[in-house]
């Protein structure tokens, strides 16, 4: 299986093959009314006037695209371009910066920022299917830490945060082995903070693995097992106790923060992440090759408009 895609793809240069290859993706059936949710009454609507990909639903007599709620609805960058972007954003795997972007796809900065945060967005999941784990599987828990050193900041935008984080933004994520990751960004790392989401991502029969910690001792009691491993003494793998998968991906994680994006502010990162999450579960290991990644990012465009003032 190859891992790469061919850049003079049609649908990366051509509007109509990038038209049809998006259609096929959204509407693998056929279309239907993205207002009304019809299909066996849609009807293809031709003229130079309206140009093509245009549709009319006889039951709710709209016309629509296949970018109507999407993040390309309304836009005025080419399909071309956006396939395009997003091809690149997933196959870099530290990701790719807009600075990057404005100059390969020939865009102003400002539009090729907006640009990658509407395909993060695409990159974000909802609602997860199902929890992590399960019986006979391990899934390791940890929190690290992003964002510029204080030193370095303006004392004016110094935060005070805790010990460890020197005001950083935190991160927390859950690894299963061989499998998915799923982070989010938490104001504080607590069991209290903690609990609530361990409770809700992680399947009761999982092997929990987290370092010594006193806030993940309170809640391992909750899954089938809980090891720990001791950074404190310098213990980093004890058998099958260790957490060098979620190290793996944190570093991974902050590598493309500080190479690639240098700074992310609050507001975004919870898209960053999503970005970031989304190559390492949809990753070659699994059997996803870059084409393919492209692929169903952009299939997670649907429903997820997001328009300047949101940002």
């Amino acid at each position: 299986m190859t891992a790469t895609v061919d850049l003079t793809n049609p649908i990366f240069t051509d509007l109509e093959a990038a038209r049809s290859h998006f259609e096929a993706i959204r509407w693998p059936k056929g279309a239907y009314c993205p207002f009304c949710g019809g299909f066996d009454r849609i009807a293809v609507l031709g003229g130079k006037s309206m140009g093509p990909g245009w549709y009319h639903c006889k039951d709710c007599r709209k016309k629509f695209t296949a970018a109507v709620g999407t993040i390309y609805e309304r836009s005025h960058i080419p399909l071309t371009k956006w396939l395009l972007a997003t091809h690149l954003m997933c196959a870099s795997k530290k990701g790719i910066s807009a600075h990057q972007l404005h100059r390969m796809l020939g865009l102003p900065y400002k539009t090729a920022w907006f640009m990658a945060h509407r395909i993060r967005e695409g990159m974000r999941v909802l609602n997860p299917a199902g929890p992590l784990g399960g019986e006979g599987k391990t899934v390791e828990a940890d929190e690290t830490y992003v964002g510029g050193k204080e030193k370095n900041k303006h004392r004016r935008k110094r935060t005070k945060g805790n010990i460890g984080g020197q005001g950083k933004e935190i991160v927390f994520s859950l690894v299963e082995r061989g499998g998915k990751v799923r982070s989010q960004h938490i104001p504080e790392v607590t069991a209290k903070t903690l609990k609530p989401i361990l409770v809700e991502q992680l399947h009761k029969a999982t092997a929990l693995m987290t370092d010594g910690e006193g806030q993940y001792r309170l809640v391992g009691p909750m899954f089938a097992s809980h090891e720990v491993v001791n950074h404190s003494i310098g213990e980093y793998v004890r058998g099958e106790a260790h957490t060098n998968t979620i190290e793996g991906y944190f570093s991974i994680l902050k590598r493309g923060i500080a190479g690639t994006y240098h700074h992310v502010s609050q507001q975004h990162l919870k898209r960053y992440l999503a970005e970031f999450d989304f190559r390492y579960n949809e990753r070659q290991a699994l059997g996803v090759a870059d084409a393919s990644r492209a692929t169903r990012a952009v299939a997670g465009v649907v429903g997820k408009r997001v328009t300047y003032s949101r940002h």
